[in-house]
């Protein structure tokens, strides 16, 4: 995440977290620490994973106080350990304490993600397959968690409902069936939009293919049914497989030729990585 993304597209939902958790004031820091005094304290790893975030924790605080500052000893992508230390921020001592429980809960799910993510695309290690993300987010996180995806080892799919087209089993049944989906969609999209249809069996793979479809989606297929629908296609779309998807089997789903697998776990389902802030101190 850039400078520029933090500013245009991040700023305001970090402002939503602290409005959200100082709705007037932090009473318990005013009252332990009435008046400014220059403090530090340090960012402590308390379990091993991936690191992401820490410019979506530092902003957090420099939103509260431009002159906070934070050195650190790691960056977004790297591997953490147990008891290591992160990095040491420094600045006024009330905004250390304002701040601290929102810089942590953007960096413990981003790095959360992360891990994760890292977990599965180390299960795809020697195949073509790309793991994606999905639309499945917390709301006002999106921004975040897919980013957190990227700094894992994974790729985005779309980032939301104009950033491509997309047919679902709805927008299916809306339109009357494929083909005329996939004609509605050519007519109405702009034409640099590839256009991806949601199949289901094996005729629905037939029809995206023969009305052009740029991607096709085989949905809760098994293995059986997605080597035949990849036979099927032939190499006329790029492949996608989504639901079902497993640690347990998505190696076998990958060496069966699948471009990409899409998985919802993957920002609905990482546990959080925990890390603290400990040993405040005056400088």
């Amino acid at each position: 995440m850039n400078p520029i993304t933090m500013q245009l597209v991040a700023d305001k939902y970090i402002k939503m977290a602290l409005e959200e958790d100082i709705n007037s004031e932090d009473v318990s820091t005013n009252a332990v620490m009435p008046e400014y005094k220059k403090g530090e304290v340090q960012l402590i790893c308390k379990e091993d994973g991936i690191i992401a975030g820490l410019m979506v924790f530092e902003r957090v605080f420099t939103l509260l106080d431009p002159r906070t500052t934070v050195t650190y000893y790691v960056k977004d992508g790297d591997e953490v350990k147990k008891g290591e230390v992160l990095a040491v921020v420094t600045g006024d001592i009330r905004v250390l304490l304002s701040g601290e429980r929102t810089a942590l809960n953007y960096l413990q799910r981003m790095s959360g993600i992360a891990t994760y993510t890292r977990s599965v695309v180390r299960l795809l290690e020697g195949t073509e397959t790309t793991l994606l993300d999905t639309r499945k987010t917390t709301p006002g996180m999106r921004v975040f968690e897919k980013y957190a995806v990227r700094v894992g080892g994974g790729a985005n799919h779309r980032y939301n409902l104009s950033d491509g087209v997309l047919l679902k089993d709805n927008h299916i049944d809306a339109a009357g069936g494929v083909t005329q989906a996939v004609r509605a969609a050519r007519a109405y999209a702009p034409f640099v939009r590839k256009v991806e249809v949601e199949t289901e069996n094996l005729d629905m793979v037939r029809e995206a293919v023969e009305a052009g479809a740029d991607i096709i989606m085989l949905d809760n297929m098994t293995p059986d049914q997605m080597a035949e629908a990849i036979h099927i296609i032939n190499g006329r779309a790029e492949t996608e497989c989504s639901g079902n998807v497993t640690k347990e089997n998505i190696n076998t789903i990958a060496h069966l030729g699948v471009d990409y697998i899409s998985s919802g776990a993957l920002t609905h389902s990482a546990p959080i990585l925990d890390i603290s802030l400990k040993h405040l101190r005056n400088c």
